[in-house]
């Protein structure tokens, strides 16, 4: 189990019937972001970021109106503000708790040898 962050347009992410992000608005926004690719292997809307990251595989996901990752480290979490900046969306967590400042998330895994 590990703790996700979300991007969302619904004041809770998990009740987004009224407020979701299209599949067709995640694939555009990919296709603009020089930093975002698709990453087929693992779904057809599953985007690997290639910003600086202390994960080996930094990955965003869209599913059911909303974007997703687990465990974003600081940088991701904050390439996660941008989009959600981007698409009238915010950064929340799975128990609604909003993220609206850079500096709201604190999370850097060791790095791996």
């Amino acid at each position: 189990m590990g703790v996700e962050l979300y991007i969302t347009r619904a004041d809770f992410w998990a009740e987004n019937e009224e407020a979701k992000i299209t599949p067709e608005e995640w694939l555009s926004l990919i296709d603009s972001d020089n930093e975002l690719t698709i990453d087929l292997k693992n779904g057809d809307y599953h985007a690997l970021w290639s910003g600086a990251s202390s994960h080996d595989e930094a990955w965003l996901d869209w599913n059911d109106g909303n974007i997703y990752t687990k465990w974003p480290d600081m940088q991701l979490y904050r390439k996660m503000l941008d989009i959600a900046g981007f698409l009238g969306a915010r950064v929340m967590d799975d128990d609604g708790n909003i993220y609206s400042d850079p500096s709201a998330w604190e999370y850097d895994p060791p790095s791996t040898p």
